[in-house]
């Protein structure tokens, strides 16, 4: 399988600029201020790498800036490189508004080199000024301990927002100009489902695009896929993908023929799905031309319900398959593949995706359940992370079989990056995961959903992006971590709802005030049906994207010390951060609002 065309990948933009007086002044800095561009160049191109495991390539100016030609030219050969995020950096002082970069739609920050010799902060405090001015929101990076002259070493807290910046900027760069796609349309009634182009145009960057879900049935009936990779496809589900338990009354139950082909049906859907976003060259060598195209699709959802599953299978192993990071193909980037079309939370997976590499893991949240309630249903005493409630993350789709916690590293739980994953994390992720014949009493169609009880303590961001009429898209987060329960404690929550999905224990971390005052004001305050799970605790650079796009985050439990917001921010008030994010959002407008 080839894709039909692949989109560059965005560079970093490294802008050193420098005191422009001749005679002297700009002479003896030259060799300084080019020194820090290319210590920061290499140490991101060292720790920074795109989703699909590819290095971060740096651009630095072919000169040092001094004035606003020299800006102009380095504007000019950003543009050529496809730079999406602009880096300036400096030792010294420098003429603010001659230097500084003004394109509207590039993520933006500054370092200004801690030293005493030159100027250096007096430089990030004018330029920063300016920025707010011009309205150009910019990050400003300024190190605590002042360093010697022509020193290029990166301090560790530089170090730390230089990357946290260059994540959520990338982040950006990476939607610009690409596609969501609507499998389908609304699901069930559910809001998610109900795709604002608005939204994704002027806050994104992006294009919708939209198939009716007969496009599945008439590339199956015609057969527009490869029937090779078919085949291979087949062999591989028959080896690697476990049929589990059927739970549905015996009259509804179907013999293991029906189920065969249940089970040839959904590959194709994987293969029709997959072709539909990003295309596919093998179905122009037999024929089909405009369906090799693609739609540019970088996230997608899939309606299902109803309309579609009251007659054919299901989209669980479709979507489940998708979001894995790997298939019968091998190892692979994570696609975005949302249940029901849920275009928000496809959205949350989308940046938990962009930010970390991993695959995201789509559920309901369904649950919350107290200790209390715990140990009456069950016995067990909730204990560690878990003492204070946990809630319960479930759902029939597109969760991805990372979420099963069998990947390990130093003995720990972990969900891996694609280029990080070995055979032996795919051969753990699919010896512990049934594909479950679906209960008929929801998908009348048939199907198989993926069944899995996530293992292991790992550290995740739990994420939804929600649309407030009168308000726009606002994101929501709690960082936390997963929780094993014993088996047969699990067996028992779990078989009070549907014991054929993959299912995650959640415990958030809580401050013990507003909505992180407890876990049930967590799960009182979560703003949908649904949300994502990513890997990690990314929360601060979830923060610092959704400044770069003007989506306000309406509740986190991240550390003030670990939040970087545009420096202008602060403009906004400093008492009250949650408050002074909605005014500055507010201000600037999306992103893409006025382009």
């Amino acid at each position: 399988m080839a894709t039909t065309w692949t989109p560059a990948l965005p560079k970093i933009g490294i802008r050193p600029t420098i005191d422009g007086r001749r005679r002297g002044v700009r002479e003896s800095l030259e060799t300084q201020t080019m020194n820090l561009a290319k210590a920061a160049a290499e140490f991101m191109s060292k720790n920074l790498r795109h989703p699909n495991g590819e290095n971060v390539e740096c651009v630095i100016a072919e000169s040092c800036i001094g004035g606003v030609q020299e800006a102009s030219r380095c504007r000019e050969l950003f543009r050529k490189e496809g730079v999406g995020v602009s880096l300036t950096v400096t030792p010294c002082w420098c003429y603010g508004s001659e230097t500084m970069d003004m394109d509207p739609l590039v993520p933006k920050a500054v370092w200004g080199f801690n030293g005493t010799e030159r100027p250096g902060a007096v430089y990030l405090a004018a330029v920063l000024a300016a920025h707010a001015q011009k309205g150009l929101p910019c990050f400003g990076i300024y190190g605590k301990d002042v360093q010697e002259v022509g020193d290029t070493i990166i301090p560790a807290d530089v170090g730390e927002k230089l990357l946290r910046f260059a994540r959520a900027g990338l982040a950006v760069a990476a939607l610009q100009g690409r596609s969501y796609l609507s499998m389908g349309a609304v699901s069930m009634g559910i809001a998610g489902s109900i795709v604002n182009p608005d939204f994704f145009q002027k806050y994104l960057g992006m294009r919708n695009e939209s198939v009716d879900m007969s496009e599945f049935t008439r590339r199956i009936d015609e057969g527009i896929y490869d029937p090779v990779e078919f085949d291979r496809a087949l062999a591989w589900v028959r080896k690697n993908c476990p049929q589990g338990a059927d739970v549905n009354p015996v009259k509804d139950r179907k013999n293991q023929a029906q189920l065969d082909r249940e089970w040839e049906f959904v590959i194709k859907m994987t293969l029709v799905a997959r072709d539909l976003m990003i295309g596919n060259t093998r179905l122009a060598e037999l024929g089909f031309g405009e369906e090799a195209l693609g739609r540019n699709a970088i996230a997608s959802g899939f309606q299902g319900q109803r309309q579609w599953t009251d007659h054919y299978p299901n989209g669980d192993f479709m979507e489940a398959i998708m979001c894995s990071s790997f298939d019968w193909n091998g190892i692979r980037e994570a696609f975005v593949v949302a249940t029901e079309n849920d275009s928000l939370n496809a959205v949350a997976m989308l940046f938990g995706h962009l930010l970390t590499g991993t695959a995201q893991v789509f559920a309901d949240v369904r649950t919350f359940w107290s200790a209390d309630a715990v140990r009456r249903v069950t016995g067990h005493r909730l204990d560690g992370q878990a003492r204070d409630g946990i809630i319960h993350l479930i759902n029939s789709g597109a969760a991805a079989l990372e979420g099963s916690g069998q990947m390990k590293e130093k003995g720990m739980a972990v969900m891996k990056p694609s280029r990080d994953i070995s055979q032996a994390d795919v051969d753990a992720c699919l010896k512990a995961t049934t594909w479950n014949p679906a209960v008929v009493e929801y998908f009348r169609g048939g199907g198989f959903s993926s069944g899995y009880s996530t293992t292991g303590v790992m550290p995740v961001t739990l994420v939804r992006v929600n649309m407030i009429d009168g308000l726009g898209p606002v994101l929501q987060l709690a960082e936390g971590y997963t929780v094993e329960l014993p088996a047969a404690v699990a067996k028992t929550l779990e078989d009070r709802t549907n014991p054929t999905w993959p299912s995650t224990w959640f415990a958030p971390i809580i401050s013990g005030e507003g909505a992180f005052r407890d876990v049930y004001s967590v799960m009182n305050n979560w703003g949908a049906n649904h949300g994502s799970f990513s890997y990690g605790h990314i929360g601060a650079d979830l923060i610092s994207l959704c400044s770069m796009l003007r989506i306000p985050v309406c509740m986190h439990n991240v550390a003030p010390d670990r939040v970087f917001r545009p420096a202008s921010w602060n403009a906004f008030g400093t008492a009250d951060a949650e408050s002074a994010d909605y005014r500055a959002c507010a201000a600037y407008g999306p992103l893409y609002g006025k382009a």
